[in-house]
């Protein structure tokens, strides 16, 4: 299918009104980062790091009765080179700790994390010496989700903000 030239296909469009000449359809003009920034914020690609009971919900969220894909994340990646949001869900324990770090490393720029529900936000219920008392403490953490667990909406929320947020960066995701 082609692109007609000469008669513009519908009455008003690719005509002005002053002369009712055929003219351009016009020029769309925008910065290259919010471009970028679109893209991006539109096709997150997230990594499932569920550690406890807040990996369900996170795993419902991908279901069909609440339907992930509407965001643009209905593929949830298995290795951290083809992702660019990690979910952490759950408690997170001392062991657990250098993994999450190397798996973060290994993402490629601009990554971003979620700490979905208390135990990732905050340590939740578990104030121990083999729980670390939020994932902030390792990892730079964009948004929190609240909730012990939070339902799949509470992660739509969440997943809103950070496209929001992506939308903003104003140097093509380079954190400072």
């Amino acid at each position: 299918m082609g692109i007609a030239v000469g008669n513009p296909p519908y009455p008003g469009v690719g005509t002005t009104e002053a002369d009712g000449k055929t003219g351009s359809l016009g020029i769309a003009v925008a910065r290259l980062e919010d471009a970028v920034n679109w893209g991006r914020a539109n096709s997150i690609w997230p990594l499932l790091f569920g550690l406890a009971c807040c990996a369900i919900e996170q795993i419902a969220a991908g279901m069909p009765r609440f339907d992930i894909a509407r965001f643009g994340s209905e593929v949830f990646r298995a290795s951290p080179r083809q992702a660019d949001l990690l979910i952490v869900s759950g408690r997170v324990s001392n062991k657990m700790a250098p993994v999450i770090k190397r798996v973060y490393d290994q993402m490629s720029y601009p990554k971003w994390v979620i700490a979905m529900g208390d135990c990732a936000s905050c340590g939740g219920p578990f104030n121990n010496y083999a729980i670390i008392q939020g994932v902030d403490k390792i990892l730079p953490v964009d948004v929190y989700v609240p909730g012990c667990p939070p339902r799949p909406e509470a992660l739509f929320y969440a997943l809103t903000l950070l496209q929001k947020k992506i939308k903003a960066e104003e140097k093509l995701g380079i954190r400072e």
